[in-house]
């Protein structure tokens, strides 16, 4: 069982920069992808950024602006933001997910981002 916690979000404006964390209860095996969706409010639950076998992939809209990164030392998986946009304003959640076994998937309880001047 894995135990996650998010951190970091709140209000900023237009341009600005967040730096998200999430924070697991135990280590991550390299058998685990880390992720981090958002859902806004009255849409679906959205990928946004994602590491899989030491490989970082994005969502179109946040290429070149979101960076995700993890420690492992730290078991720590983290979410920089920049040039941060309206659009962006969602609950943002932490996920590890095994690829190797359907019932472990783990998630967090979230946090709120919303940029608006």
């Amino acid at each position: 069982q894995v135990q996650l916690v998010e951190s970091g979000g709140g209000l900023v404006q237009p341009g600005g920069s967040l730096r998200l964390s999430c924070a697991a209860s135990g280590s991550i095996s390299s058998d685990y992808n880390m992720a981090w969706y958002r859902q806004a409010p009255g849409k679906a639950r959205e990928l946004v950024a994602i590491i899989t076998t030491g490989v970082t992939n994005y969502a179109g809209s946040v290429k070149g602006r979101f960076t995700i990164s993890s420690d492992s030392t730290k078991n720590t998986i983290d979410l920089q933001m920049n040039s941060l946009e309206p659009e962006d304003t969602a609950v943002y959640y932490c996920n590890v997910r095994s690829r190797f076994w359907a019932d472990r998937n783990y998630w967090g309880r979230g946090t709120q981002v919303t940029v608006s001047s």
